[in-house]
């Protein structure tokens, strides 16, 4: 059997405005993602999170299966909305006390929470104020991160500051696919500057307070590669891998932005902002999922865009490649280019089209699969060397796909979206075992191996 680290972490994770639902109650004003699904064609079927997984009224059986499941953690979002419906200014005291309901659910179990302060759904009104672009939020931000750790900070000493930045100021602000759904160069950079400054002030601020916390923030890392090896792909590529990846480690971790975007970043540098993002961020949270590939493309606002996988690749539900060697190949480069920093896969996992069976079961085998293998290429980068400490499946359940709706599947707990039923799938009943064991059976078949 493949053993990991004795005190590996085991997880799973979700996020606010995926499984709440309950946009209408407890206070909870509108977020951008409000907003996003009712613009027509913007998500799939003009579905919304306004009931998601209804986890909001159904959390203490979401703990019972999180307890049974067995994990040692679980990563989760705050809504900002919820918490500060405002934006800026008084906290509302429903949305805190159903975090600490949930804290304390989690905590009563055994289950350590690992909270994820922002998870792509800022409020509507400092939407209206320019949101991400306007550099205000760093100190709103700061606010708001402070208002939670006052409610939480006695029972939660884990915290990511942000989910993904590359997806909210790519998808959200330059490709226009996800909320607040902007087409802007200009828009992108300033986004991305603003997350970058509010994860290095974040951090200072909440390790001025605690020490003792742990403090990082999750990216998604991918490898980009050139759908085709011409000089035009290859300079494609460049660029994506700067969009993607580099315009948030390398001010991080070197203290500049990629050269091929320096003319982008530089209007929105003020003095003393790469002091402020620099900082030695307790943990990287890596979210890997598979490459993606570049192509040039003329006329563009990059020149340059994200296309399919090459023709015969083997395809997730997503249609996203699947390539284990890809999800070594991002955790070596953490070791080899950023100077092997802490690392936990803060996301992790696949869609498939899964299907109750006539007894009620699940049986997603496919996504069992996918789960050793990937897992297999985490053990093999501990033994290279790169200070990987956990791992939390994406996701716990079925959920709200942000623009996809509810059309894609990534859950080990099926939700029957008709009546919100919630079944586990063959693939929670595996990771159980891998959690129990520890470790990896060499084949996938449900048994305690040694």
């Amino acid at each position: 059997m493949t053993k990991f680290p004795a005190d590996f972490i085991w997880g799973t994770a979700t996020s606010s405005f995926q499984i709440e639902g309950a946009t209408r109650e407890g206070g909870r004003s509108d977020s951008i993602w409000d907003t996003f699904c009712k613009v027509p064609g913007a998500v799939v079927n003009g579905e919304t999170g306004d009931v998601a997984c209804d986890h909001y009224h159904r959390y203490k059986d979401d703990i019972e299966l999180l307890s049974n499941l067995g994990v040692d953690a679980y990563r989760f979002s705050c809504a900002w909305s919820r918490i500060i419906p405002t934006g800026t200014g008084a906290a509302n005291q429903a949305g805190l006390d159903f975090y600490n309901r949930l804290i304390d659910g989690l905590l009563a179990k055994g289950i350590e929470p690992w909270l994820t302060l922002y998870h792509w759904d800022l409020p509507q009104v400092l939407q209206d104020k320019g949101g991400w672009t306007n550099r205000d939020i760093v100190k709103w931000f700061e606010d708001y991160a402070v208002t939670v750790v006052n409610s939480v900070g006695d029972r939660v000493s884990k915290y990511m500051i942000l989910n993904e930045p590359s997806v909210m100021a790519f998808q959200g602000h330059l490709e226009g696919s996800h909320a607040p759904g902007m087409k802007d160069r200009k828009a992108y950079a300033a986004c991305a500057h603003h997350q970058n400054m509010v994860i290095g002030n974040t951090y200072s601020v909440l390790k001025a307070r605690n020490p003792k916390w742990t403090v990082g923030s999750a990216y998604t890392h991918f490898p980009i590669r050139a759908i085709t090896d011409t000089p035009e792909n290859q300079k494609a590529r460049v660029m994506m891998d700067a969009i993607w990846n580099r315009s948030f480690y390398d001010p991080l971790f070197k203290g500049t932005y990629p050269d091929v975007l320096a003319q982008d970043f530089a209007p929105f540098i003020k003095a003393g902002d790469i002091e402020i993002i620099r900082k030695p961020i307790d943990f990287i949270g890596i979210q890997h999922y598979c490459p993606s590939y570049a192509q040039s493309l003329p006329g563009t606002l990059l020149e340059a865009g994200f296309v399919a996988p090459p023709a015969g690749s083997k395809v997730t539900d997503m249609g996203w490649a699947v390539d284990p060697e890809g999800f070594h190949e991002t955790l070596m480069e953490m070791k080899t280019m950023y100077g092997n920093p802490v690392v936990v896969i803060t996301e992790n996992g696949a869609a498939y089209a899964d299907q109750k069976l006539a007894d009620g079961s699940v049986d997603d085998q496919h996504r069992v699969q996918h789960y050793h293998d990937y897992l297999t290429q985490v053990h093999r980068a501990i033994e290279g060397g790169c200070d990987i400490r956990g791992y939390f499946a994406w996701s716990f359940m079925d959920n709200f796909e942000w623009a996809w709706g509810y059309d894609k599947r990534f859950g080990l707990v099926y939700v029957d979206y008709k009546n919100l039923e919630r079944t586990p799938k063959t693939s929670y009943n595996w990771y159980a075992q891998v959690i129990e064991n520890n470790g990896l059976c060499e084949d996938t078949a449900l048994k305690k191996c040694v």
